[in-house]
């Protein structure tokens, strides 16, 4: 039986805590069974029960996790005395006067 304590999920029969494969969260990673370490971050949970779930924040209004307004285009722009603007080109960022292509 698996029960929350803590911030882990506890297997009591094995003495074990749920751990993820790796320290990164990448998708489609294994969880497993291991011997807990306190403060490994990969072995930590939060429960939120879905009633208590905070609604996405909707178009216009401010993403406090990401600290930018939903669906509401913005440039990018260094802080270097040009002013460049960042562009995507391709798979590459790169820094560009500003042009207004959709990609800055």
């Amino acid at each position: 039986m698996w029960r929350y304590r803590d911030g882990y999920l506890v297997n009591e029969a094995q003495g074990k805590v749920l751990g993820l494969q790796d320290e990164y969260g990448e998708l489609n990673k294994l969880f497993m069974s291991e011997d807990k370490k306190d403060g490994v971050l990969k072995q930590l949970y939060d429960v939120i029960y879905v009633d208590e779930y905070p609604d996405e924040p909707k178009k216009g209004e401010l993403n406090e996790d990401f600290g930018l307004y939903v669906e509401r285009d913005f440039y990018i722009v260094s802080a270097l005395s040009a002013h460049r603007y960042l562009d995507l080109i391709g798979r590459n960022m790169h820094i560009k006067i500003q042009n207004g292509r959709k990609s800055q």
